[in-house]
């Protein structure tokens, strides 16, 4: 299940075109679909993303594995998967709100995208200033 760049790049492109397409159809008011359906393109990228951490995460369980060079690699691995997740959080919440299905306040639906942005923030910060200890 290895993808090429070019394969990586254009998936993104074609499933971010296809939200888009379907966003402006929605907000034009051509289109009365539900905002759920609006962000099925989101929700199938995400998916294809989540089978591809997942797969290589459950990579480590197989023999022969040797876990001393991947301590890191799994770290991040585990931190991909819980952005994931938060974004996952955010669109389902956001689609609520939306479509009217809840009444939560607008500050609560982002929550999980501001917790994405603050442990990104984290992340960029460690990957430029750590010091590696050799």
């Amino acid at each position: 299940m290895r993808m090429s760049l070019a394969q990586r790049v254009l998936l993104t492109w074609l499933f971010t075109l296809l939200f888009l397409i379907m966003l402006v159809l929605k907000l034009d008011e051509k289109a009365p679909w539900n905002w759920f359906l609006i962000f099925i393109p989101v929700w199938i990228f995400d998916t294809i993303l989540l089978v591809m951490l997942i797969v290589k995460m459950a990579g480590r369980c197989k023999s022969g594995f040797d876990p001393r060079n991947g301590s890191q690699n799994m770290k991040k691995k585990v931190w991909y998967l819980t952005a994931m997740l938060l974004k996952l959080a955010f669109c389902l919440a956001l689609c609520a709100k939306l479509q009217r299905f809840t009444t939560i306040k607008l500050a609560y639906v982002f929550i999980p995208l501001w917790a994405l942005l603050i442990g990104g923030m984290l992340e960029l910060g460690y990957n430029i200033f750590y010091v590696r200890r050799d």
